[in-house]
């Protein structure tokens, strides 16, 4: 389980150790890989922008309401985009900007992979 990351039940422990196996089968440990991704609720009303160096195990982070925050207060968890890199710097450059782009921008992004805006966690989750 990784360190930073504190199971506050039994339940989340378990949710840890599944992430934790089923990255290991995902992503080779030679290879790094950084994820740039974007969240909405529901609705699609709100938009939120993360980096990760394991994008499953952030989903579930997020879906599961384990980490306090900003996507838990407004029920984000929906992931409608991202882009992957083998560059940490690259990663966190392109995540500061498209927090400052537009909303509009971001709906462009959105649009130009996942026009239906469905959540694209159902085909690894």
């Amino acid at each position: 389980m990784p360190r930073f990351c504190k199971a506050k039940t039994s339940e989340h422990l378990q949710i840890f150790k599944n992430i934790d196996s089923f990255s290991k089968t995902l992503y080779p440990i030679n290879m790094k890989q950084m994820y740039v991704y974007i969240l909405t609720n529901r609705n699609n009303t709100t938009l939120y922008i993360g980096v990760t160096n394991n994008l499953p195990r952030r989903i579930l982070e997020h879906k599961n309401k384990i980490l306090k925050g900003f996507t838990d207060q407004y029920e984000i968890s929906k992931l409608v985009y991202f882009e992957i890199f083998t560059d940490e710097k690259t990663a966190i450059e392109r995540e500061k900007y498209l927090k400052k782009c537009y909303r509009k921008t971001k709906e462009k992004l959105i649009n130009s992979k996942n026009p239906t805006w469905s959540d694209l966690s159902d085909s690894f989750l």
